[in-house]
C-alpha cells in the first residue's frame, strides 16, 4: 500500500535541544558535545530543530548551522532528521528544501498551528510540501501544541504519497493511535511522541519513539524501545516505570524549558532559552534537581 519498504529508523530518536551561549547565540561546541554523547549511547536517530530545538526562534542562517553541524557531528553513523514544520506552507517548503540540500535523511513536519486548518487543508498543505521536495517526511500530530489533530482518514490519504515515511503521534490518546495504525494497516511507521507512553504504543505496533527524555538518558530510553522491539514488554515496562519520575519532571513546564535546565545542571549546556520561553521556575527547578540526584546524574547538594 505504501511506497517506503523500510522505515527511516526504528527504536529511539532523540529530539535534540538547540544549545545557546549566554548571549543567546548558537553554542556549536555544545551541540557537537551533545551529539557525541548520543552516538556513544547508541541512539538510533537524531531529530534536529523539532519542538525541543526551539525552531520558531531560529532564522534561516541559524537553522543551516544547526543542520550542518549536526550532520557533521553525526558523521553518517545514524539518520539525522530535521524539523521543517510551519504554519506557512511556503516557509515549510523552504525549510524542507534547505534540509534536503544540506543532506538530512528525513524531515519531521508538524501540523499547522495558530492559523490551524481543516482536514482538507491539512491534505493540501502536506501535499504541497511533499510534491515540492522529495525528502522523506514523518508527519507530526501534537494537538496540545497546535490546537488541531489529524484524523485517521487524513493520515490514510496522505500515507499513499511516496514521500511520507511515518507519523509521530503525540496526542496522548491511545485510541487515536490505534485508529492511525488500523487505517494504515500497520504498514506506515508510527513513532511515539510521548515519553510516558512508549511501551503501550509499541505494544500496539509503533516502530519506536522520538524522545525528549533521551536528551538526558539516551541509553536507558533506548533500552525501553529495544526491549519492546524484542517482545520483552515486561522488561520494557519496568524500565519505563523507573524513568517516569524523570519523564514527568521534564514536562513540569513547557518543553524544552525543563530539559535544558536538566542538561545545564549536568554541566552540558548553558541554561539559555529564547523568548518567549524563560528559564525554569521554582518549585519545579528544585524538584527536577532532586530527580536528577536520585538518578545519579548530578551530585547531592
Amino acid at each position: 500500500m505504501f511506497a517506503h519498504p523500510s522505515p527511516l529508523f526504528t527504536g529511539c530518536a532523540t529530539a535534540l535541544v538547540t544549545p545557546f551561549l549566554p548571549d543567546g547565540s548558537l553554542d556549536e561546541e555544545a551541540l557537537r558535545r551533545l551529539i557525541s554523547l548520543q552516538l556513544d549511547a547508541g541512539i538510533d536517530a537524531l531529530v534536529l530543530l523539532g519542538t525541543t530545538g526551539e525552531p520558531c526562534t531560529l532564522n534561516m542562517d541559524e537553522r543551516e548551522r544547526v543542520i550542518a553541524v549536526g550532520l557533521e557531528a553525526a558523521g553518517g553513523r545514524i539518520p539525522v532528521l530535521v524539523g521543517t514544520g510551519s504554519n506557512d506552507t511556503r516557509r515549510a517548503i523552504e525549510y524542507a528544501r534547505q534540509a534536503r540540500k544540506l543532506g538530512a535523511q528525513g524531515q519531521l513536519s508538524v501540523t499547522p498551528y495558530y492559523n490551524k486548518t481543516t482536514q482538507n487543508g491539512l491534505i493540501r498543505h502536506y501535499s504541497a510540501i511533499l510534491d515540492s521536495c522529495d525528502l522523506p517526511m514523518i508527519l507530526y500530530n501534537v494537538p496540545s501544541r497546535t490546537g488541531m489533530s489529524m484524523s485517521p482518514d487524513t493520515l490514510a490519504q496522505l500515507a499513499v504519497h511516496p514521500n511520507v515515511a511515518g507519523l509521530k503521534e503525540a496526542s496522548g490518546d491511545l485510541s487515536l493511535a490505534t485508529d492511525f495504525i488500523q487505517r494504515t494497516h500497520g504498514e506506515l511507521p508510527l513513532y511515539c511522541g510521548n515519553d510516558d507512553l512508549i511501551v503501550p504504543l509499541m505494544a500496539l505496533g509503533a516502530a519506536g519513539a522520538i524522545s525528549v527524555c533521551s536528551n538526558i538518558l539516551p541509553l536507558q530510553t533506548r533500552l525501553i524501545t529495544f526491549a519492546c522491539q524484542n517482545g520483552c514488554f515486561d522488561e520494557a515496562a519496568d524500565a519505563q516505570q523507573a524513568l517516569l519520575p524523570l519523564m514527568r519532571a521534564l514536562f513540569a513546564q513547557v518543553n524544552p524549558i525543563p530539559v535544558k535546565a536538566a542538561l545545564a545542571m549536568m554541566g552540558l549546556i548553558h541554561d539559555v532559552v529564547r523568548l518567549p520561553l524563560v528559564p525554569m521556575d521554582e518549585p519545579y527547578r528544585s524538584r527536577l534537581q532532586r530527580v536528577l540526584e536520585d538518578c545519579g546524574l548530578i551530585a547531592q547538594r
